[in-house]
Formats: C-alpha cells, structure tokens, sequence
C-alpha cells in the first residue's frame, strides 16, 4: 500500500470539506492555473481515492447521518400534518405543544402588528405567518433516492437478424446521431 505524501494527505483532507477536487487541490498547495487538471488526476488516483472514502466513512459514522437517516427526515417532513399546530378556529396551537417535526423542520415564522382604525376605534391586531417546508421538493427527493424519477433517458437498441431495432420514441436518423 503506497503512502500519500503530505499534499496528496492534504488533498484529502480539503476535498473532505466539500468535494470541490478544483477547490480542493488550490487549498492544498497546487497551482492555481492547473487545479482541475490536479484535482481530476488525483481523484483517479487508487490510494486517494481510497483515503476519501475512508474519511467519507469516519464522517458519516462521527455524525451518524447516513441514507437511511436522510430518507426518515424526508418521511417526517412529507407527513406533516397542519392539524398539528393549529385548532379549528385557524389559530396556533403554543409552540411547547407542536410536535419535534414541527419545531425543527418549519422553514419561517413571520409575526406582525397590525394597527387598524381611529381614535378610539384603534385596534391591535397580530398576524402571524408560517412557512412550511416544500413538501413537493421533499416528496421529489424521495422520488429520486428511490428511483421513482429519472431525468436521464435510457436509450438501448441492437441489431438483431441484420434489422436495426429502434426506440419508438426516436428516428433512426436521431439514433444514429446519437439524440
């Protein structure tokens, strides 16, 4: 097993920050003008390629957030239920009442003063306001992690008996031009 010298240790360690391999290289002492080209280099590189897996692993078991944690959080956010948090009467329950979910994934709170009225007819009105989380991007990622949705078009075809078998959806002309 060959040892990474003290850059290429160094690579490691700042790619680990945010898997910029570009960024990354920079931080670690490579040339400005050739950090792509060294970053992409030593990504294909077996011992640091094994190193930032080994970090990527220690990292996930210090924070314990994995996968399947990222899919519960998902799972909680997508069954949020407004019942929750308020009455019948449209008013907010205390927030000591909400539920966790609530209290941890609620993206905004927003309350105002409302001042109405003249003299003696001045009321005082407070709105408040709530923003949950986009429950369609959560229900989307989900979609994703499950495979549900694919932005990417699998196009297979084959020769078979000397007959060109095309996709339905395109033109020999496309397929041959590789669209």
């Amino acid at each position: 097993m060959t040892k990474l010298n003290d850059r290429q240790a160094l690579f490691v360690k700042e790619y680990l920050v945010d898997l910029n391999a570009t960024q990354a290289a920079i931080r670690a002492g490579y040339s400005k003008k050739t950090a792509g080209q060294q970053g992409e280099r030593l990504l294909k590189n077996v011992e640091i390629a094994k190193a930032i897996q080994q970090g990527m692993a220690e990292r996930e078991k210090k924070v314990a957030v994995d996968a399947e944690y990222v899919v519960n959080k998902l799972h909680e956010i997508a069954e949020m239920d407004v019942l929750d948090i308020m009455n019948d009467d449209m008013s907010f329950k205390p927030i000591s009442q909400w539920p966790k979910v609530w209290r941890q994934y609620l993206s905004g709170i927003d309350i105002s003063e409302l001042i109405t009225g003249v003299g003696d007819e001045v009321s005082l009105r407070i709105l408040k306001k709530i923003k949950w989380p986009d429950k369609v991007k959560n229900l989307e990622l989900l979609g994703r992690h499950l495979g549900i949705f694919n932005d990417k078009l699998n196009v297979h075809a084959s020769v078979q008996s000397g007959v060109l078998v095309v996709p339905a959806d395109q033109s020999e002309e496309e397929w041959e031009k590789g669209e």
